[in-house]
C-alpha cells in the first residue's frame, strides 16, 4: 500500500467518512467521492477507474473547540505497479480489431483486385443492425412495441419494430450506392433501387426475425444474404432468384443479452460484437467452426402430430437412442431462427423446421432464412438439407417461396438425410 499526500487545503473540510449521512455511516460503508476535491483529486479518480471503489481512511471527527492543525490527511491507495512492469490486461487491449477494420484488411490481403463494393455494402448493413439494436433495447421505454395493425404479405401481423426495421435497411442499403435489387420479408414485391443509387448488388434480407418475442425480451435478429448482379444485368428479379450457393456473402445479427453479428463472405465465418461503448461490432468469435455432432435439437413438437414418419422416427431415435449407452439429446427451442441457429452454430445440434401436414412446402422462406442460414452453416463445417436435397440447391420459384429445413452438425443431418431415404 502507498498513500497519496492531499495538501493541507483538504484537512479543513470533512474527512471521507463524514460524507456519509451521520444515520448511516458505519465501519463497513464504502465513503463517497466528495466533489470538493481539488484539481489534484484526478489522481484518486483514475485509480478509482482503474480499480473500482477505494475506502479511505476513517479520521475521527475533530471536536469544535480543537485547535485547527495542519496535519495532512492520506487517502489509502491500493499498490500500483511502475510504469515500467505495467502490461495491459487482455480484457484492456487497445488494439481492437472491428469488423471494418477486419473487412478492409481481408479486402487488402486477399482481394487486391476487388473494388471495395462488397466492403462498403457490409459496412452499410452493420450500421443497420447498430441502429436496430439501439431501437430493440429501448423499445418498451419509447413505446415501439405492440402491434402495428398492419400484416406483410405471409399474411402475418406486423410489429412495430418489424415496420421500422424494415425502413432503417432499405434506407441503410439504398443510400450506400452498392444495391439493386432489395427483397424483404416485409414486402409484398421486390425493391428496385433508383437509377443514381444502383451498385452491382442484390440484397435478400429478414429485417426483425422472431418479432412474435419482441415484447417479452426473447432473442430476435436479422438475417440477410448477398447476391452479385448477373453480367449485363441492371438489376432484375432473376438476378436473386437463384440457388443459394451463388451467393457470395451471408450473415445474421442476434439482439439479445448482447447484440451479435455472425457474417462470411464464402472464406470462413466470423463473429463480432457489439460493443455500445463505442458503437462498434468487435471481433470475438474468429473462424467459426460447428462441432460435427451435438447433443442439442431444436424443433417445434408441438406441430409432432402433423410430421411424416421420417420426421417423426428421426426425432423419437434423439429422444430414445438404441444404444443404451447413448444418452438422449436436449430439447431446445427459441422459436426464433435467429436464436436458434446461433445456438447451434456454437454448441452443435440440429436446428429443424420440417414440412408437415399443414404446412406442406415448409414455413420458412427460402431467399432470406434459409439460404443465408445454409450458407453460414456450410461455411463453418456444417449441413444443411430439405431432407430429400442440398438447401443451397433448391432454386426459389419466387421471392416468398417455402422450405422445409434442418440444418447443423453435419453428423446430425446426415441422419436426418438417411431416416429421409429410408423412407423414400
Amino acid at each position: 500500500m502507498w498513500s497519496l499526500t492531499v495538501p493541507s487545503i483538504v484537512s479543513r473540510r470533512p474527512c471521507f467518512s463524514e460524507y456519509i449521512h451521520p444515520t448511516r455511516r458505519r465501519a463497513s460503508d464504502t465513503p463517497c467521492l466528495p466533489s470538493c476535491l481539488p484539481a489534484h483529486g484526478r489522481a484518486y479518480t483514475a485509480c478509482l477507474i482503474a480499480y473500482g471503489p477505494i475506502e479511505a481512511r476513517s479520521v475521527p471527527r475533530r471536536p469544535l473547540n480543537a485547535k485547527r492543525t495542519q496535519t495532512h490527511s492520506s487517502l489509502c491507495f491500493p499498490s500500483l505497479p511502475t510504469h515500467s512492469s505495467f502490461t495491459m490486461s487482455e480484457s484492456s487491449k487497445t488494439d481492437l480489431i472491428t469488423l471494418t477494420r477486419h473487412v478492409f484488411q481481408t479486402q487488402v490481403e486477399d482481394h487486391r483486385e476487388a473494388t471495395g463494393d462488397l466492403t462498403l455494402l457490409l459496412t452499410a448493413i452493420q450500421l443497420g443492425c447498430k441502429f436496430v439494436a439501439s431501437n430493440v433495447r429501448k423499445a418498451s421505454l419509447i413505446n415501439i412495441t405492440g402491434l402495428a395493425n398492419t400484416s406483410n404479405i405471409q399474411g402475418e401481423d406486423q410489429k412495430k419494430l418489424d415496420v421500422i426495421a424494415n425502413e432503417i435497411f432499405i434506407n441503410a442499403l439504398r443510400s450506400s450506392s452498392k444495391v439493386s435489387v432489395m427483397v424483404s420479408e416485409e414486402d409484398e414485391e421486390a425493391i428496385f433501387v433508383e437509377d443514381q443509387y444502383r451498385g452491382k448488388y442484390c440484397v435478400v434480407f429478414d429485417p426483425l426475425d422472431g418479432s412474435s418475442n419482441i415484447d417479452c425480451g426473447v432473442s430476435i435478429g436479422t438475417i440477410f444474404g448477398i447476391y452479385k448482379v448477373r453480367e449485363g444485368s441492371t438489376g432484375h428479379i432473376s438476378d436473386v432468384l437463384r440457388p443459394g450457393s451463388e451467393m457470395v456473402a451471408a450473415g445474421y445479427c442476434t439482439y439479445g443479452s448482447c447484440s451479435t453479428l455472425v457474417m462470411t463472405t464464402g472464406n470462413g465465418v466470423n463473429g463480432y460484437t457489439l460493443d455500445t461503448e463505442i458503437g462498434e461490432f468487435i471481433l470475438t468469435h474468429p473462424k467459426i467452426k460447428i462441432p460435427s455432432r451435438g447433443k442439442i435439437y431444436a424443433v417445434n413438437e408441438g406441430n409432432s402430430k402433423y410430421w411424416d414418419a421420417a420426421c417423426t422416427k428421426y426425432f423419437h431415435s434423439l429422444k430414445f437412442p438404441e444404444d443404451p449407452k447413448k444418452s438422449p439429446y436436449s430439447a431446445r427451442y427459441v422459436g426464433s431462427m435467429v436464436a436458434d441457429v446461433h445456438r447451434t452454430m456454437l454448441y452443435g445440434g440440429i436446428f429443424c423446421y420440417p414440412a408437415d401436414s399443414k404446412s406442406k412446402n415448409g414455413k420458412l422462406r427460402v431467399l432470406y432464412e434459409c439460404f443465408p442460414m445454409a450458407f453460414l452453416v456450410e461455411q463453418a463445417g456444417g449441413r444443411a438439407t430439405t431432407g430429400r436435397m442440398r438447401m443451397l440447391d433448391l432454386l426459389p420459384e419466387t421471392i416468398h417461396s417455402r422450405s422445409p429445413i434442418f440444418i447443423g452438425s453435419k453428423e446430425d443431418v446426415e441422419d436426418v438425410e438417411a431416416f429421409y431415404r429410408t423412407e423414400a
